[in-house]
């Protein structure tokens, strides 16, 4: 079923709008959830509760793409419920990709920094214009998604080192463009 039709069943509160939704998303969901928070069961928890947090925002939201939409509802949970079980030192899951930005990208915790985020964001998006696009898909993949290192070299056909030191250049290339750009890390 396509986005649109999907999206109509949720505003016509049809609760077929979220078996439509679990079948095409369902998926990319849970593997956004699972590589945060390395947990099946609360993998699928965030997914529901991203089912239930689109139920109640579509109408009045209007999502362009629902994929993206949705990704980032159980992204923003996933993260949320890694902190809350990072307090209780459940999961580690999400600290490797957590440390591995932290040298590139600035930390945001006085209300200055909240500000500027608008600009960081706008940074990083100029930044990921200049790359390929596999080395983009690549940066996605790791830092977005949460993809393992080594599946991404797997599927790249190259060893986890030979990766993981084409990660370090991408960030490498993220932190030298924030700096042109003003941003200090």
């Amino acid at each position: 079923m396509e986005d649109l039709q999907i999206i109509e069943l949720y505003n016509a509160r049809i609760e077929t709008a979220i078996s439509e939704t679990d079948s095409k998303y369902g998926r990319m969901l849970h593997g956004i959830a699972l590589n945060i928070l390395s947990n099946h069961w609360d993998s699928e928890e965030v997914v529901n509760d991203t089912y239930v947090k689109a139920w109640n925002a579509i109408p009045p939201e209007k999502p362009k793409s629902l994929g993206a939409y949705l990704g980032r509802i159980t992204r923003n949970l996933s993260i949320n419920r890694w902190h809350e079980q990072r307090a209780k030192k459940r999961y580690n899951g999400a600290e490797m990709l957590l440390s591995e930005l932290s040298e590139c990208v600035p930390a945001t915790k006085t209300v200055e920094a909240a500000v500027e985020v608008k600009q960081l964001a706008w940074a990083i998006d100029r930044w990921l214009g200049t790359l390929s696009t596999d080395n983009r898909v690549l940066f996605l993949r790791r830092y977005w998604f949460g993809d393992a290192v080594d599946l991404l070299a797997k599927e790249c056909g190259t060893s986890a080192n030979k990766m993981a030191g084409r990660l370090y250049r991408l960030r490498q290339s993220l932190k030298k463009a924030l700096e042109m750009e003003g941003i200090s890390i």
